[in-house]
């Protein structure tokens, strides 16, 4: 069990490291684990935060997997997820689509 948890953390802080310098893919594999857990509890506003920012670079995968999850949030969550997305792209300087 150890070694599942350091390697979903492994996975998570070198894919948060692609994602500062702007990897599509990095946002939506990062929306997938926050989605499914891996290694750690489900956590869907950050889920939908990371499958918003794949969607906004050209995701369709994200697109859906944003659309999917929302049906199981309250309006509240997304918009904190949506503030967490409008956050990310302030720090990293970069420029919704």
């Amino acid at each position: 069990m150890g070694n599942s948890i350091k390697s979903a953390a492994f996975l998570i802080e070198s894919r948060l490291a692609d994602a500062a310098r702007g990897d599509p893919n990095a946002y939506f594999e990062l929306g997938i684990a926050y989605s499914s857990g891996s290694g750690r509890e489900v956590d869907l506003v950050q889920a939908h935060k990371w499958f918003n920012l794949a969607a906004l670079a050209g995701s369709e995968e994200g697109q859906a997997c944003r659309a999917e999850i929302s049906e199981e949030m309250t309006a509240r969550e997304i918009a904190e997820a949506q503030r967490q997305a409008r956050a990310w792209l302030y720090e990293t300087g970069r420029r919704a689509a």
